[in-house]
């Protein structure tokens, strides 16, 4: 299991990785794992205002359908359209290629709420105790 130290995290299992402005957001490694293969990731709007918290997109899998939600608030810059026709891109790379979507931030203190790896990580484990 995979817990990037350059990235953020949230209880839902969404991470996100701050690169200026702009907020790349995806599922965790953990949370692909949990699902299983993916099999259709539905993509917010381009443009689309959203706040922190807000379910942006769906992720499903031979398993479960699980909603995405949005680690900060800002609006919709960019979307991984290849994840439309290659959904388990999410599975074989969830940090990198496999992101969502990308933010620009409203407010960049959204991210002082989030879990750092080491956290997360504590938090995944205590989970599945």
């Amino acid at each position: 299991m995979e817990f990037p130290d350059d990235i953020k995290y949230t209880k839902e299992h969404e991470w996100v990785r701050v690169e200026g402005k702009t907020a790349i957001v995806g599922i965790t490694d953990y949370a692909q794992d949990q699902l299983g293969d993916i099999v259709y990731v539905e993509l917010p709007d381009v443009g689309e205002i959203l706040s922190k918290g807000d379910a942006f997109g769906v992720v499903e899998s031979v398993k479960s359908v699980s909603d995405v939600n949005s680690p900060v608030s800002g609006k919709v810059t960019e979307t991984n359209d290849p994840l439309k026709e290659n959904p388990e891109t999410v599975n074989e790379d969830p940090y990198n290629e496999g992101w969502i979507v990308k933010l620009e931030m409203s407010d960049k203190a959204d991210i002082d709420d989030l879990m750092s790896a080491k956290e997360y990580e504590a938090y995944v484990t205590e989970e599945k105790a």
